[in-house]
């Protein structure tokens, strides 16, 4: 009895350890293995341009139609190509990404993973800059990431951080123990400010032997863009891309946010300005601009929900769309670029006199002209009794015809009364008989004595 009481004990501390971990792992949007595999390919580009992908990642229909256009726009790069794009209706990140066709080249061909990235985002921007400062930090003790012409990497000492707990993750056979956060802050920027230059890199091989089996990193093998081939081992950069106000954005690793240089913004955002005095101001997700693309958890859906309760399904009610909408704003936009106007086409047919004389020739045929069938038209509207007439002469006629009946009830009653009337009183019938018996015995006697 007594080892049955401790089993128990036991059993119920293990359960108290272990519920700290379950709220934590049922909260979680991705576990650790998920935002590794996710953020590996992208977790080493420099930070100006990494936080605009974060950014841009979280209007996924917007990339998609971005990817679009720089494929249809090779040629197109660097602010000539997000000055190209201003008048698109994409958030203004993603705008910026035309800047770097091989980014877009990067996103379009996994969309599910974009959209990952940015719900992860969204749900736990904290978390995501860790794991790429964790990222960073092993492709750092690989030796895989230094200062290069291109680009330049700096430490900068962070605050001390306690010590994680070790996780258990239920998708591996293994526990994975970290032990502490990188201790500096690692910061990548590009070599020159006005040029750019996307790396590429294998993850299974600059972050060293990859520690999550179930969650092994996808690798995209640029071709051109200056690339040659694919990249064996390190870090690769293609042709540089001249740039002045494309890249806006930044981190701000202490606070664990994303941060946009206004005076840049600004210059090339011109439909679609910052007012503020300040030079820098936190970036904010604007769920107007997410299209009805869904969230993934909860917490980002109840975050980031229309300001009026309901306003969403209010649309869904009246039948909007928004990727309808989207593709008919296309269809709109491919029409006028090939010189099709469906409403001057229109304004044409209807002011062309030939259109008009083959439509008066068939009016003919049919033996009446197109003025004919119009007065006719109207004559018949003017003539036609409103719904309100009718029902007035309804009315009349029903009272007329009910004045009618009682009238001929009356009179029938009257008649009826008068043939009747005296008809139950046996006194006055009597009455009546003997006077009419006494004047026919007189009648008799006068006779007699005539005689």
């Amino acid at each position: 009895m007594q080892r049955l009481r401790l089993g128990l004990v036991r059993a119920l501390c293990i359960l108290a350890l272990l519920a700290p971990w379950s709220a934590s792992a049922q909260d979680a949007t991705f576990s650790d293995g998920e935002l590794d595999q996710m953020l590996a390919p992208i977790a080493l580009h420099p930070d100006a341009l990494l936080s605009q992908m974060l950014m841009a990642s979280t209007y996924p229909l917007d990339v998609g139609e971005a990817v679009e256009w720089s494929a249809k726009n090779p040629d197109q790069d660097g602010d000539t190509a997000a000055a190209a794009v201003e008048s698109e209706s994409w958030d203004p990140s993603v705008k910026s990404l035309v800047a770097f066709p091989q980014v877009l080249a990067m996103m379009g061909e996994k969309p599910e993973w974009v959209q990952d990235v940015g719900d992860a985002f969204l749900a736990e921007p904290d978390r995501v800059m860790d794991q790429i400062q964790f990222l960073r930090d092993k492709a750092a003790q690989e030796g895989n990431l230094n200062s290069t012409e291109q680009q330049t990497v700096s430490y900068v000492d962070a605050e001390p951080q306690a010590e994680t707990q070790a996780e258990a993750q239920p998708e591996t056979s293994r526990t994975v123990i970290v032990e502490q956060a990188p201790a500096q802050t690692i910061v990548i920027e590009q070599a020159n400010p006005q040029v750019v230059y996307v790396p590429s890199y294998d993850p299974t091989i600059v972050y060293g032997a990859w520690w999550w089996p179930a969650y092994r990193p996808w690798y995209w093998r640029p071709v051109g863009w200056g690339f040659g081939g694919a990249v064996v081992r390190g870090i690769g950069f293609g042709i540089g891309i001249g740039i002045t106000n494309s890249l806006w954005g930044g981190f701000n690793w202490g606070r664990k946010s994303v941060d946009i240089n206004v005076n840049r913004y600004n210059n090339i955002n011109v439909n679609n300005r910052i007012s503020s005095n300040d030079r820098n101001v936190g970036w904010k997700h604007n769920a107007d601009g997410r299209r009805g693309a869904p969230y993934r958890d909860a917490k980002t859906r109840d975050q980031f929900s229309q300001r009026r309760e309901g306003g969403d399904r209010r649309d869904d009610f009246r039948g909007r769309d928004a990727q309808r909408d989207a593709s008919r704003e296309r269809a709109q936009k491919t029409l006028a670029d090939r010189g099709a106007d469906p409403a001057q086409g229109r304004d044409k047919l209807r002011n062309d006199p030939q259109t008009r004389e083959r439509a008066n020739q068939a009016a003919k045929r049919d033996g009446v002209s197109s003025g004919d069938r119009q007065a006719r038209a109207g004559n018949r509207a003017d003539n036609r009794p409103s719904a309100q007439q009718a029902d007035r002469s309804q009315a009349r006629a029903d009272r007329q015809n009910s004045e009618r009946t009682r009238a001929r009830e009356s009179s029938t009653n009257r008649n009826r009364d008068s043939a009747l009337r005296g008809a139950g009183s046996s006194n006055n019938t009597r009455r009546d008989a003997n006077r009419g018996r006494s004047s026919r015995q007189s009648a008799r006697g006068g006779g007699g004595r005539r005689r």
